[in-house]
């Protein structure tokens, strides 16, 4: 990870970071991401998204990390999302991997998942699962020894429209 990239968990919400998380998400639907919302997001529904993310932390059903630079600009974010069912308390998966596209290709995306499966290993979990539409997310998370499973067909549909495949890894931790 680069000296300039700082990853933490948030877990404390205030203003200014649903509004950083809200800055990621927005620029990631606007640069076509397939991660779960239509173009074009709005302000508002970006910051309820992620009030909902901070209600979901603060219950203890998920992680969220996130990727800072010296400045304090937010540059990235993931969460780990654990199963809610009683047979798989070894079980999360990596869920809104966000990096801001001014931030791509300088190890912000490879430092949060390194942080992610650290992590979820501290909060016992051991199989990691996650989805992805991009070949960029494709290629990071194969050099990080993720495992291919398959391709699901017109899974979801593209931020501007039209259907999209959606590849489905998992990685196994010890």
């Amino acid at each position: 990870m680069p000296d300039t990239i700082q990853i933490r968990p948030l877990d404390v919400f205030d203003e200014d970071e649903i509004q950083a998380l809200s800055d990621v998400l927005i620029d990631c639907v606007e640069g076509g991401a397939s991660v779960g919302f239509m173009q074009p997001l709005s302000r508002g529904k970006a910051n309820t998204f992620w009030l909902g993310v901070a209600a979901g932390v603060g219950r203890g059903e998920r992680i969220l990390l996130s990727a800072w630079d010296a400045a304090g600009a937010m540059l990235g974010t993931v969460q780990i999302v654990f199963a809610p069912y009683d047979n798989q308390p070894h079980r999360a998966d990596v869920a809104k991997m966000l990096v801001h596209r001014r931030a791509r290709r300088r190890g912000v995306g490879a430092a949060l998942l390194s942080a992610a499966e650290r992590a979820a290993l501290d909060a016992g979990k051991t199989l990691l699962v996650l989805d992805t539409a991009s070949g960029d997310a494709e290629r990071l998370y194969l050099k990080g020894g993720w495992k291919r499973c398959g391709v699901i067909p017109d899974f979801a549909l593209l931020p501007g429209g039209g259907p999209c495949d959606t590849t489905i890894f998992y990685r196994t931790l010890s």
